[in-house]
């Protein structure tokens, strides 16, 4: 069986600085030993954080990512440095959102992705955000996100 072919790959397995800014961070992808067959995969980051572009105050959110691949898989370092950069970013729930989904759409032509972007309420009011790129291939098996909706006290 051939290994992953990690030769382009300049942070995992390197000490890196967090990126201060999503357009300062690199993501990196691997080439996916599984191009042929259609296959989900998810990953989830349950402690999002990015900042409110006019009051400077964090958000939070529970963000789920699924995509069915094609000849690219995200390495998993260099989507956590990423999604890290936003910590300090200010910018509002449906600009982090989408920045996340085009920025994994355009480095990976995956056969399918969405992004479920599940905001804690600030205010008042979640935000949740929901994007996919169309339809998902057929056949595949896509598990529910698994988040419910915000109920608050009620």
């Amino acid at each position: 069986m051939a290994g992953t072919d990690v030769s382009g790959l300049t942070q995992l397995g390197a000490s890196v600085e967090a990126p201060a800014t999503p357009e300062e961070a690199v993501l990196e992808r691997v080439p996916s030993g599984h191009s042929g067959q259609d296959y989900v995969v998810r990953f989830t980051a349950p402690e999002f954080t990015s900042l409110c572009p006019m009051t400077g105050q964090p958000d939070f959110a529970h963000i789920v990512i699924d995509y069915v691949p094609g000849e690219w898989l995200v390495e998993s370092k260099s989507l956590k440095l990423f999604l890290t950069s936003f910590r300090n970013h200010g910018s509002f729930h449906e600009d982090c959102t989408m920045q996340i989904a085009t920025r994994l759409v355009d480095l990976l032509a995956p056969r399918w992705l969405r992004i479920g972007a599940y905001w804690y309420p600030r205010g008042g009011i979640p935000i949740d955000v929901f994007w996919q790129t169309g339809t998902p291939p057929e056949g595949v098996w896509i598990p529910d996100q698994g988040v419910p909706g915000y109920r608050g006290r009620g």
